[in-house]
This record gives structure tokens, C-alpha cells and sequence, in this order.
């Protein structure tokens, strides 16, 4: 990541399209799983996690910053993987219809969902270029104008991600009040 920047962020965005395109492939071919919504769950947290510790590398000002977007992002994306699972719900991306509106718009359009992703994605990719020299000064307009584009939706990213935390708190919080009520009455 140090050295090839042009790389990195060439294989970095091959990897983010490519994980959009195996969903597709696997609805497509009728071949979703739990097992491999746990896994495209883990793998996208893990590229975002390992560019972000480059970042927080990259800029020691803004380490605490970066570390709270890993923690936020693993831990809002597993509690709601939980939740989701426990609750016997067939995947995650099905909200019910009594559910968060914001978290339904999101997970119910492929759309918004992948302009989501993709747009906190690049952002991360930006604050990565940006901390090379690029000899032309087009390069560093165009750097800028997707930072100014893609910030503001990476900050809606992160309020959806404590959406996502905290409704799924709340579910987890409910299953366990109905367990403990069931086995009272046994």
C-alpha cells in the first residue's frame, strides 16, 4: 500500500466491483446462502478495515477517527448479521415493514445500497491517493471533486451504520426480554 498507489487503488476498486457483481451472479443463479452473506459480510468489512488502517497510518492526526470507523463499521454490520439470523429472518437485507424506514430504503434498493457503498468506498480510495504526490495538478482537481462529492454520502454511511447498531441492539435486546418471559412461563 506504500509504495503502489496506482495498484492498490486499481485491485482495492477490482475487489468493491467484483463483490457487487457476485451477489448479483448468486441471486441471479439462485444461489444465496446464509453462509455466503456471512462471508461477503466479513471479506467487505475486512478490505474496508485494512485500507482504513493504512489511512490511520497515513494520517496520525486522524487515527482515533479511522479506528472508531472499523470498530463502527464491524461491530454495526455484525450486530445486524445477528440480529437478522436470530430472529430467523432469511437474510439480512430483509427489513420487516414495521422496520427502521432508513434501514429499509437502504437494504430494499440494490441501488441505493450500491451508491452507498460504493460512494464511502471511494471516498476511502480519495484520502488514500491523496496522500501521494501526483504530478499533475488535473489529477488533484479531479481528487478533490470526488472528495467533495463522496464525503458527505460516507457520512451518511456512518449514521446508517449506527442505525444499523442500534436498531439491531434494540432487536437482540427484545429476543432476549421474550426468551426470558417464555421460559418464566415454563
Amino acid at each position: 500500500m506504500p509504495s503502489h498507489p496506482k495498484t492498490c487503488m486499481f485491485l482495492y476498486s477490482l475487489s468493491c466491483l467484483l463483490d457487487a457483481v457476485d451477489g448479483q451472479a448468486a441471486r441471479y443463479y439462485d444461489q444465496c446462502s446464509k453462509f455466503g452473506a456471512v462471508l461477503d459480510m466479513v471479506t467487505d468489512r475486512c478490505t474496508t478495515a485494512c485500507l482504513l488502517c493504512y489511512l490511520a497510518s497515513a494520517y496520525p492526526p486522524y487515527a482515533i477517527l479511522f479506528q472508531f470507523l472499523i470498530a463502527l463499521d464491524v461491530s454495526s454490520h455484525y450486530m445486524h448479521m445477528y440480529s437478522s439470523l436470530t430472529s430467523g429472518a432469511t437474510s439480512h437485507k430483509k427489513i420487516s415493514e414495521t422496520g427502521n424506514p432508513i434501514l429499509k430504503a437502504y437494504y430494499t434498493s440494490n441501488l441505493v445500497l450500491f451508491g452507498f457503498c460504493f460512494a464511502n468506498e471511494l471516498f476511502f480510495v480519495v484520502l488514500y491517493l491523496f496522500h501521494f504526490e501526483f504530478e499533475s495538478s488535473f489529477v488533484r482537481y479531479i481528487l478533490w471533486a470526488l472528495a467533495l462529492i463522496t464525503g458527505p454520502v460516507c457520512a451518511g454511511k456512518q449514521i446508517i451504520n449506527c442505525i444499523q447498531f442500534a436498531n439491531a441492539s434494540q432487536a437482540l435486546a427484545q429476543q432476549d426480554l421474550a426468551e426470558r418471559k417464555q421460559a418464566k412461563k415454563n
